[in-house]
């Protein structure tokens, strides 16, 4: 199973160092980018839910072709 945990900064050296204590986790930090990659991805997902329920409307893949 992976978990995504969002720690603050001056909490994540500690966190980090009593994962690594326990021989059944595997623990690393994110880089930048696949942090920015994955708020993304969840957006988006966020997104498409909200209009599933109607709650917003989203573009079609047409209309963002128009506006290029």
């Amino acid at each position: 199973m992976k978990i995504i945990l969002d720690i603050k900064d001056d909490k994540a050296d500690f966190i980090m160092e009593l994962l690594q204590n326990f021989n059944f986790v595997k623990a690393k930090p994110l880089t930048s980018y696949k942090d920015e990659t994955l708020e993304g991805l969840k957006e988006a997902i966020e997104e498409v839910n909200k209009e599933k329920k109607g709650e917003i409307k989203l573009k079609s893949a047409r209309e963002l072709l128009d506006e290029i």
